[in-house]
């Protein structure tokens, strides 16, 4: 059950973290809860795009969507208005994109073991890095990442866990990061 408290938003949270980990439905749900914008990453390259994920990395290689990805990044986080994001899991790659997500929000990692991660993302044709063996690509690619994510205020695993606990949970360091943050001032 989600907590009775009143929450000001007064920073973008930006969810991150590995495929799979449940920033999309965290996100959405944290955004309805907050009465706050959401902006899924993915989403909204396709949208300004107009080409799904599979047909970019295709058709113009994963290099160009990262770009696509890091300007969608950048423009989003432009807004004063604060809101909730999830980003793609590999929107981490670039050092640029991390130092803006830190500068304009409350980040937070969302984390999942690899046996939860491929049971949520084996099978999904919109994830054009886990083409082949869906295990052997996860771990592959969860190694490459370590690391990556660490820049984040915060991490929630999400193994076993409901959407409201794990919401509570952010809810928690968010309001401490915001105590924090006005005492500095």
């Amino acid at each position: 059950m989600l907590t009775e408290k009143k929450h000001d938003l007064c920073h973008h949270i930006i969810l991150i973290g590995f495929m799979g980990t449940g920033k999309s439905t965290v996100g959405q749900r944290l955004a309805e809860y907050l009465q706050a914008p959401f902006i899924d990453l993915d989403h909204e390259v396709v949208h300004r795009d107009g080409r799904t994920i599979p047909e970019l990395f295709e058709q113009e290689g994963e290099g160009y969507f990262r770009d696509l990805e890091s300007k969608t990044l950048m423009s989003c986080l432009q807004s004063d208005v604060p809101c909730i994001m999830s980003t793609g899991g590999g929107a981490v790659l670039r050092s640029e994109n991390c130092e803006v997500m830190i500068q304009k929000g409350f980040v937070v990692q969302l984390t999942a073991e690899l046996e939860t991660i491929v049971a949520r993302v084996a099978g999904d044709s919109n994830r054009p890095l886990l083409q082949g063996n869906a295990s052997e690509r996860v771990q592959q690619l969860m190694d490459a990442r370590a690391g990556r994510y660490g820049f984040a205020h915060c991490q929630i695993a999400t193994d076993q866990c409901d959407v409201e606990r794990i919401i509570n949970s952010i809810l928690e360091a968010y309001d401490a990061y915001c105590c924090a943050t006005k005492a500095a001032e």
